[in-house]
């Protein structure tokens, strides 16, 4: 179970899968909140691995193994996580790679893929959007309490201490992205040179597809894919996601 001391100050605990023959392009494959590499993305790891790619988990910042804890919410706590996952990519000599991401990890992927296009094959997310407009508002704030949908399973795996502050620095800062004009990575999305694939559950009520389309009308190689499903459409729609990724992964590989 290796570790990586980056430039940003983060320690990130990191898990792989190598297949015996691998593609010459690896996989970056970033979690959810209270996720880790393992706990949201395990079967996909295992399904990249089978597909021959060399697969890298990194789990963020304050969640899991990895430090510093506890884990917190600045205002545009993506950005640092997207700092986190460029700057591991740096330590594991990974010039260029494919990177995928659920929910946060979704966030994190569409804002790499435009802070750093050159070293990015594709970028594919779900249950993310890249942004935040005003009907999120009220879900968003519907997180509050913490104590209401956290459990103590995820304050112990996390070592997060208080639900409710928790949840309180999360809303915080996501409301403030919505007042701010709701820009998650949508100026960044006219760099992405690499192709997109945002996919997401018609029943993700946080998630809408129009503010997806938002994000995608500023990029010069998205699709949307939508499901039958809520927020995990890898877990809940495993085949039919597994089929689309594919899809996606061989535009580029062959």
């Amino acid at each position: 179970m290796p570790f990586a001391d980056i430039v940003t100050g983060a320690r990130l605990h990191y898990v792989e899968r190598i297949p015996q023959n691998p593609r010459p392009t690896p996989v970056i494959a970033v979690h959810g909140m209270l996720g880790t590499a393992e706990t949201h993305l395990g079967h996909v790891m295992d399904w990249l691995q089978g597909q021959g790619y060399r697969v890298i988990g990194p789990t963020l910042r304050g969640y899991g193994e990895s430090t510093p804890k506890p884990r917190d919410f600045p205002l545009r706590f993506y950005d640092r996580d997207s700092e986190d996952v460029l700057a591991l990519m740096d330590t594991l000599n990974i010039e260029r790679a494919h990177m995928i991401g659920y929910s946060d990890g979704g966030e994190i992927t569409l804002m790499c893929a435009g802070m750093q296009p050159e070293r990015f094959a594709s970028a594919a997310s779900w249950g993310a959007v890249g942004y935040f407009g005003p009907d999120m508002r009220p879900v968003a704030q519907r997180m509050i309490p913490g104590s209401g949908w956290m459990t103590d399973g995820d304050v112990a795996r996390h070592q997060l201490g208080d639900k409710d502050d928790f949840a309180k620095q999360w809303v915080r800062a996501t409301v403030h992205m919505i007042d701010s004009g709701g820009d998650v990575s949508v100026s960044l999305a006219p760099n992405i040179t690499c192709p997109v694939l945002v996919m997401l559950g018609d029943q993700d009520t946080l998630n809408p597809a129009s503010y997806a389309q938002v994000f995608l009308d500023k990029v010069k190689n998205g699709k949307l894919a939508m499901f039958k499903c809520g927020h995990p459409v890898h877990d809940e729609q495993t085949e039919a996601f597994y089929e689309a990724l594919k899809s996606h992964l061989e535009q580029v590989e062959g």
